[in-house]
C-alpha cells in the first residue's frame, strides 16, 4: 500500500481518537486534574485503543501480536516522555497555555508516531 494511503487511514485514526481524548483532556483539567496526570491517563487509554486499529486496517499487519505489539508501547513510551517533557519545559517553567501546548504536541507525536509505525514498529516482514 502506498504511503500517502497508510497515512490517510493512519489519520482517520488518530484524528477520531485524537479529537475525543484532548476533548476529555480539556474536560478533566476544566474539572480541576492537572494537566501531567490527565495526560497520562489519557495517553494510556489511546495507546490501547489505537493498537488493533493501526496493525489492522491502517499497516495491514497480520503477523503476531507479541514483538508489534512490544515495538509499539516503545514507540508510545518515547512519544510519552516527549509529551511530558514538552508539557514540563513549556508549561510548568516556560508558563505557556497547557492547552495550546498540548494540542501541538499531539500534531507533532502524530507525525513521529506513524514514521515509527511504518517503518520499525509494523514494517514489512517482521513480526
Amino acid at each position: 500500500m502506498s504511503l500517502p494511503r497508510q497515512f490517510f487511514r493512519y489519520a482517520v485514526i488518530g484524528i477520531g481518537s485524537n479529537a475525543i481524548l484532548y476533548l476529555a483532556y480539556l474536560a478533566l483539567t476544566a474539572w480541576g486534574a492537572g494537566h501531567k496526570i490527565s495526560m497520562t491517563l489519557l495517553y494510556v487509554s489511546g495507546v490501547l485503543q489505537t493498537f488493533l486499529f493501526n496493525k489492522r486496517w491502517t499497516f495491514f499487519h497480520d503477523g503476531a501480536h507479541r514483538g508489534p505489539f512490544i515495538r509499539y508501547l516503545l514507540s508510545y513510551l518515547f512519544g510519552y516522555l516527549f509529551n511530558l517533557a514538552a508539557l514540563l519545559v513549556l508549561v510548568d517553567l516556560s508558563h505557556w497555555p497547557h492547552q495550546i501546548v498540548q494540542g501541538v504536541v499531539i500534531v507533532i507525536l502524530a507525525a513521529m508516531l506513524f514514521l515509527l509505525q511504518k517503518y520499525w514498529v509494523f514494517a514489512e516482514g517482521r513480526s
